[in-house]
């Protein structure tokens, strides 16, 4: 974000009916099941003149583009969503490759870690972004850190390398597909909102079936490098059309006369200490490394000579710790601007809904971290059979979201899909698996409770977003979403690091057990690497010996993702039963 800086020593172009905004916002939540809305709001033809530069800036840009233009920007979107689907797909089955190529395949789940904090966390600083800078600046800055992550990982020398390089990645995926929920939050109604976010979410219906041949293809072929490094090449050509058709009724909107320049008054160094401030760097530092800290030991426990007892495991704990309680005394006492809104949390509508997208990220991230090394391992099925397995997950999910939107629509209601459907059918869904994840079991059993899985997630997303987006005002839509997001992230870097922490401990210890003697000097080799584990003929004593201790480490991962995703039920029950059917949020053209 140093680039983008600079540029605000210049002057600066707000609506011209922007104001100062209340330092203590009383818009926020809902009141007698309704969202709680502002004069302006509730006004067609009225720019909210209380929100920020940036949502101003888009509710002006909604009035003057053109049905076909918005018809376009959807299908830009849908375009993104399908090459980025396409390449997330591909880069889950390569990973385990990837750490297998330097021998470190037991990292798996902790490649994700760091950049599962640093993503979710970086969606509120993204959410500052969009909302003060605008929508348009803010996407082009994740679309940068995407490309950047794939460069990375193409050119990478080291399994540390990697990780770095998926921060940057899933810092710029999660931003982007951050950014452009948001934009279908500034286009379309809210009834119609569920619908929207499952048409973006459409191209997984088709990438499923692309993916895993063509990681198959990749690993045969080209090698694992040039299939990120392709993506690097193809990724920012797909998402420059949107960025443009964005700056283009941006354009028109300053030419109308919505939006004027204004100058800020301020020096170069005066704009970097303004939004250093602004974007609370010091917290956004704290928690990253916090978070960091404190959940790697569970992670490399195992590689320490003394284990748990080891002083760098017990000092990587320790000041974790220290930062996050750093953390939470810097927001309260000294930092001035809060870079967590605080305030919006107080509603159990929003706090249920960010509680519930942490707990099914805990979950899917626990069971799901080996789950492709299992299929191929447990069940000798090749990558492009893995590959359909674990993607019917985003077939499912994606295809029942339509039906969870028309729900919605016709109903008015959202709480009922997660509280009745959504959630217990996920906790019977992961719980089934507990049996059926052992080794000589029927594939179909397995297939079916993931297409069960696949139909609870997609009304649990859907519903999760409506709330957050439903108790709040369109000028604090970026923020609950960004909230929602880091929720998410986070739980989904504990789920990794639970998974992780259980694998390191079980398996090498069930490998120890039950390798034959023979086998026993390549207890290392077959630890570390999956294309080890899979030289060894099925049916052979040292291949059975690895099946066992499969299923001897997976069946803790699946108690404890059933465990865990109960707590959603309780964070469903508290969100109030707004009706969402006839009330208008958004200004302009819309859906």
């Amino acid at each position: 974000m140093r680039g983008p800086l600079a540029r605000f020593s210049h002057p600066t172009e707000v609506p011209v009916e922007e104001k100062t905004r209340p330092e203590n916002d009383k818009e926020i939540g809902v009141v007698d099941n309704q969202p709680r809305t502002s004069e302006a709001d509730s006004d067609p033809d009225t720019i909210d003149a209380q929100a920020q530069a940036g949502v101003q800036k888009i509710e002006a840009t909604t009035k003057v583009w053109s049905r076909s233009n918005l018809i376009m920007a959807y299908v830009f979107i849908w375009i993104i969503y399908f090459v980025d689907s396409m390449q997330q797909g591909m880069g889950s089955l390569l990973t385990p490759y990837v750490t297998s190529a330097f021998y470190l395949h037991s990292l798996t789940a902790t490649t994700n870690v760091m950049s599962g904090i640093i993503a979710g966390i970086s969606k509120l600083t993204l959410a500052k972004i969009l909302d003060i800078w605008g929508r348009p600046q803010g996407f082009m800055v994740v679309v940068i850190l995407m490309t950047l992550g794939l460069v990375m990982m193409a050119a990478c020398n080291g399994v540390e390398t990697y990780a770095a390089a998926q921060v940057f990645y899933w810092v710029g995926y999660n931003g982007v597909s951050y950014s452009l929920s948001v934009f279908i939050a500034d286009t379309s109604s809210l009834k119609n909102r569920g619908l929207m976010l499952a048409f973006i979410s459409s191209p997984y219906i088709i990438t499923v079936w692309i993916t895993s041949p063509m990681a198959q293809s990749v690993l045969g072929g080209i090698g694992w490098r040039w299939g990120f490094g392709i993506f690097s090449i193809i990724t920012p050509i797909m998402c420059l059309p949107l960025f443009f058709l964005f700056t283009y009724n941006y354009q028109k909107a300053r030419k109308a006369g919505l939006i004027v320049s204004t100058p800020s008054g301020r020096t170069f160094w005066e704009s970097v200490k303004y939004y250093f401030w602004q974007f609370d760097v010091i917290c956004l530092i704290l928690v990253s490394g916090g978070f960091a800290l404190f959940l790697l030991p569970f992670n490399i426990y195992s590689y320490q000579y003394y284990g748990w007892r080891d002083p760098l495991t017990i000092c990587l704990i320790i000041f974790g710790g220290l930062l996050l309680i750093a953390a939470v005394i810097w927001e309260k006492y000294f930092s001035p601007v809060k870079f967590m809104p605080w305030e919006l949390l107080k509603d159990r509508t929003v706090l249920g809904a960010c509680i519930l997208s942490a707990v099914l990220f805990v979950e899917y991230y626990i069971w799901t971290a080996y789950f492709t090394s299992f299929l191929q391992v447990v069940l000798n099925l090749n990558v492009t059979q893995t590959g359909y397995i674990s993607n019917i997950y985003s077939l499912g999910s994606c295809f029942f979201s339509f039906i969870v939107g028309l729900a919605i629509r016709y109903t008015g209601r959202f709480k009922w899909v997660a509280l009745y459907f959504g959630v217990p059918v996920t906790i019977l869904s992961i719980g089934l698996l507990i049996h059926f994840r052992q080794p000589g079991t029927y594939l179909g059993w397995i297939i079916m409770c993931e297409i069960l899985y696949a139909f609870a997630g997609g009304a649990c997303v859907i519903a999760e977003q409506i709330a957050v987006m439903a108790a709040a005002g369109h000028q604090h839509v970026a923020v609950v979403l960004a909230m929602e997001g880091m929720f998410s992230s986070v739980g989904g870097a504990i789920g990794s690091t639970v998974s992780a922490a259980i694998w390191t401990g079980l398996f090498p210890a069930a490998l120890a057990k039950y390798l034959p003697a023979e086998s026993q000097g390549d207890l290392t080799n077959i630890y570390s690497q999956l294309t080890e584990q899979l030289a060894y003929p099925v049916g052979s004593p040292t291949r059975d010996a690895i099946v066992q201790a499969y299923g001897d480490s997976l069946r803790w991962m699946f108690v404890a993702a059933t465990a865990i995703t109960v707590l959603g039920i309780f964070s469903v029950a508290a969100w109030r039963d707004i009706k969402v059917k006839d009330f208008k949020q958004v200004k302009g053209r819309v859906i």
